[in-house]
């Protein structure tokens, strides 16, 4: 199980509390090879750089390094895929999502002294570089380009509609906590979409840890237990989500689960 409180996760590397939420959610998650392959990449990076002393041209070369040499990259072909947000699997098949492909990045960045921070904005994960004394870039860890505020408010506009407006809020930099609080739901949603319900299962759980009367967490775990044919405890998180949220449009939808999964005979497991 997933042990660790806020500030337990503040204090390691985000790479590191992915590693530990990945095993929380599927034991056979490679940590220590992966461990191993991250300590690695730093010593690769250190020799590669140790000819550039320069902040900014030391950040330069590890983009090149990352995506170009080593050939990190996003996956576009599949991009929902759970292989995605493992990362041990990331690091082995050099493909993941923008929160992975980030941390991994950040985690070599900070090795190597450079001043990269993670930032959850409401599209996807991506990366805050502050020189001193300048105006903050900002990085897509996805193709490991820079992107500047009018993409970023296209980005929000296409999620949130044309009224949506791009705030400090959204830029500034992120705890591990919040990040892995989101990691959380991406690799639940992966889970679902491909049907590994137990695996999806051990991720409400972790949720439900953080969050015990979350009605939508509830009304998710409910609807696992109903794909893994525990009708009357998925029954249950049905009824406990319509009382808690009666004005949700799921709620009419759930009452006639609700009733359906009443009526069919009670099952032992």
């Amino acid at each position: 199980m997933f042990h660790f409180f806020d500030e337990d996760l503040d204090n390691m590397e985000l790479v590191e509390g992915a590693l530990a939420l990945n095993a929380a959610i599927n034991p056979s998650t490679s940590v220590k090879w992966a461990e191993l392959k991250l300590d690695k990449l730093v010593e690769e990076a250190e020799l590669a750089l140790i000819s550039e002393r320069e902040p900014k041209q030391r950040f330069d070369a590890l983009l090149r390094l990352f995506y170009n040499e080593w050939e990190f990259k996003g996956d576009e072909e599949q991009y929902f895929s759970s292989s995605n947000v493992f990362v041990d699997k990331v690091i082995e098949r050099r493909t993941g999502s923008p929160v992975s492909l980030g941390a991994i990045l950040l985690f070599l960045a900070h090795k190597l002294d450079l001043p990269v921070s993670g930032v959850s904005f409401p599209t996807q994960f991506i990366l805050r570089v502050d020189w001193p004394g300048e105006e903050a870039l900002y990085l897509n860890p996805f193709n490991g380009e820079f992107v500047g505020k009018s993409t970023l408010q296209a980005w929000l506009i296409g999620q949130d509609g044309p009224l949506a407006t791009l705030k400090p809020e959204h830029l500034a930099v992120s705890d591990n906590p919040t990040i892995i609080g989101r990691w959380l739901a991406v690799i639940k949603s992966a889970l679902l979409r491909e049907e590994h319900y137990s695996l999806a299962l051990r991720c409400t759980d972790l949720a439900l840890t953080f969050s015990p009367d979350d009605p939508y967490e509830i009304r998710d775990r409910g609807f696992i237990y109903q794909q893994l044919e525990c009708h009357q405890i998925a029954a249950s998180d049905y009824e406990f989500f319509i009382e808690n949220c009666p004005e949700d449009p799921a709620a009419e939808l759930l009452k006639a689960q609700v009733k359906a999964l009443n009526e069919r005979p009670t099952t032992l497991h």
